[in-house]
């Protein structure tokens, strides 16, 4: 393939992409499914994250054993092909909007895992961080 038919092929497969994301719109199901995969991923992150925590810091309960960073890390490698489930083409989008659930669930599986209970600053922000996020998400275009 020569030099032009790549960059014919590049345009096309961009402007397929604005046309997808352009197309596509949110439905009971798509919205149920991207809030599930973004709940998901955010458990898979948290956890896995944790895991590592404390087999390296350690928490008030003390080191874990080492297993817990392999673990952890294995964790990790699962999470981070969670979010390519999304309905979303829009890859920017989808991560920032990400980071408003992972917020959240930082809060509430830090209270789970380490009893870190929320206070009203974090209830507060959390809240700001997903009506931000979900005005991100579901703003017509």
């Amino acid at each position: 393939m020569d030099q032009e038919e790549q960059n014919n092929n590049d345009v096309g497969n961009s402007e397929e992409l604005k046309n997808s994301d352009a197309t596509f719109s949110w439905t009971a199901l798509t919205i149920s499914q991207a809030v599930l995969l973004f709940c998901l991923a955010g458990v898979a992150e948290i956890v896995g994250g944790w895991l590592v925590w404390v087999a390296i810091r350690g928490n008030t309960a003390g080191k874990r054993p080492w297993w817990y960073a392999i673990l952890g890390s294995l964790v990790l490698i699962i999470y981070g092909f969670i979010p390519v489930l999304q309905p979303s083409d829009s890859f920017g989008r989808i991560y920032a909007v990400y980071g408003g659930f992972f917020i959240v669930l930082s809060f509430l599986l830090g209270w789970v895992l380490d009893g870190d209970q929320p206070d009203m600053g974090d209830v507060v922000g959390g809240s700001i961080a997903l009506v931000g996020v979900c005005t991100v998400l579901f703003w017509p275009r």
